[in-house]
């Protein structure tokens, strides 16, 4: 199955600049997988040490988070939509840039 990935401002330094990704999967997390296959600098942006999706990621499978559903067994249907939202708190920190600076 083929969904569209909507990638954040913040982690498009990670994507090559790209906003939208095509990508193959069943599920919200082969879907993120495959992100990660594709640009693996962009792991531990999204995912802890341990594999798991990191509290302030939030991701969006249509209009639904994963949280409240099946998380990252959350099925997609083919041509669907997929969207990570990372929750960062306004001016409270920093989310580190794939230059390696810091956008605040």
């Amino acid at each position: 199955m083929t969904a569209t990935l909507v990638v954040p401002t913040a982690l498009r330094g990670f994507t090559e600049r790209k906003s939208e990704l095509s990508l193959e999967g069943a599920t919200a997390g082969e879907l993120l997988e495959a992100l990660v296959a594709l640009y693996p600098d962009i792991r531990p942006h999204l995912f802890d040490g341990e594999g798991a999706l990191r509290g302030f990621v939030n991701v969006f499978v249509g209009e639904v988070n994963i949280k409240g559903t099946g998380g990252l067994d959350t099925p997609v249907k083919d041509g669907g939509s997929v969207m990570i939202v990372p929750a960062i708190a306004g001016g409270a920190g920093s989310f580190p840039s794939a230059g390696g600076g810091r956008i605040r």
